[in-house]
């Protein structure tokens, strides 16, 4: 925790924007689902909800640090906040004209905004206080990255999510009886009244930010070459920076193949209604993901992150392995098992890519933030392996388990280097 009283509050609200992208990345296992039954899509085209979300971070990333490097932190974080805001708004006329494309526009600018936050609250929360104390203040932060992580599934199953499921033959019957409109409108409709509180309750925060005073300021503690401290792609002719921008690219990969077919593959595995695979995905699997980041920092003070790191990334995909070649419900308890060890996949990769940059920690970040476009990619090649093998979607479950073996080799390259992570970020 911070020492000085002049960062607590400064450090509350930056810790509180944690929760907002947690929340956007993990209610996507809901949306797919029910945008897959609202709109009539297939697996790949339900995929394009990740698409639309991690594009908008390779988008929008670099600009991002370009504009917290030019303007600060704090006009960063509020340019982020309205963008959020504005696109959980635009929910409302998206589902009232159950337009697919509409949704793919809005969750685009809600990414856009998260990736303003991401990219300015990660490197900036370890320069809210004393900076020996930096690794603690940050697995604070990530505690309510792990909130939003378990609380979006169980909030979009409660009040997105209807539980109806209508069989093939079923929705024929309605379209020949003229009610399948109706049906597919209310199934749009339920979005609306989530995404008006999740809008108003962001624009408060703007409100919150403008007012209060953030400090700025950081120093570097490795000696970096003149090219590499300016805001520039040449940040990338460091290993420690590339190689972490290539872990992190397909450990987000991962994360979002896990979770986004879950109810897909509950369905598949065990024939498990949606609304309770929703349940068991947010009250088992994310509040195995926060409890993996309390555990995984206190392991941290005894086992080196790197070889942590390369430890979880090997049980992850063990489990994944058998998670496609077993059947019933110990299938989806090896998937649901998962999410503890990637707990701290996301802010160990974010550690030694950015430790010791000090300035030049901003470009890396946004880098960083950047190849979280893997999320974009991996579902769409994990949707294309289900649907060309007649959605058999526990056999796509390969896609992440590959993933997770780039991740294996990062951590283990990491692991025979003299590094100690003196700061870290959240996911």
């Amino acid at each position: 925790m911070p020492r000085s009283n002049k960062y607590l509050l400064p450090f509350i609200l930056v810790t509180s924007l944690f929760f907002l992208w947690a929340f956007l990345h993990n209610i996507n296992p809901i949306l797919i689902p029910h945008l897959k039954k609202a709109c009539q899509l297939s697996d790949t085209q339900s995929a394009l909800i990740d698409f639309s979300v991690y594009m908008g971070y390779f988008a929008i990333a670099l600009p991002a640090g370009w504009f917290m490097n030019k303007y600060g932190f704090k006009k960063g974080l509020l340019f982020g906040l309205i963008l959020y805001g504005a696109g959980a708004l635009l929910f409302y006329p998206a589902a009232a004209t159950r337009s697919y494309t509409f949704f793919l526009f809005a969750l685009f600018v809600i990414a856009a905004g998260a990736t303003f936050l991401e990219t300015v609250a990660n490197p900036y929360i370890t320069k809210l206080g004393d900076p020996s104390t930096a690794t603690q203040r940050l697995n604070f932060a990530q505690s309510f990255n792990g909130v939003g992580a378990f609380v979006a599934p169980i909030i979009g199953g409660k009040f997105i999510l209807s539980g109806i499921e209508h069989s093939k033959n079923e929705l024929n019957q309605m379209q020949s009886s003229g009610t399948l409109n109706a049906y597919l409108q209310t199934e749009a409709d339920t979005i609306k009244m989530p995404y008006l509180i999740i809008g108003a309750l962001v624009f408060l925060l703007v409100v919150i930010f403008y007012i209060v005073k953030l400090p700025e300021g950081e120093e570097a503690t490795t000696e970096l070459k003149p090219e590499d401290e300016k805001f520039s792609l040449a940040i990338m002719k460091n290993r420690q920076v590339r190689n972490a921008v290539i872990a992190q690219f397909f450990y987000i990969g991962a994360q979002v193949c896990v979770g986004s077919f879950f109810i897909r593959f509950s369905r598949y595995v065990m024939d498990l209604p949606e609304k309770d695979a929703a349940y068991w995905w947010g009250s088992i699997a994310m509040v195995g993901f926060m409890v993996g980041r309390f555990t995984g920092t206190f392991l941290m003070k005894y086992i080196r992150p790197a070889r942590l790191l390369l430890a979880y990334s090997l049980i992850s995909a063990i489990l994944l392995i058998a998670g496609t070649i077993i059947s019933g419900p110990a299938a989806v308890f090896c998937i649901m098992a998962t999410p503890f060890f990637m707990s701290i996949m996301f802010p160990t990769i974010f550690a030694l890519g950015i430790n010791g940059l000090g300035h030049a920690g901003r470009m890396a970040s946004s880098l960083l933030v950047m190849s979280i476009v893997g999320g974009a990619f991996f579902p769409l090649i994990m949707g294309q392996v289900s649907d060309l093998t007649g959605g058999n979607i526990q056999l796509a479950y390969i896609v992440p388990l590959l993933c997770f073996v780039v991740v294996g080799w990062f951590a283990w390259s990491q692991s025979k280097q003299d590094i100690t992570v003196v700061v870290s970020a959240a996911h």
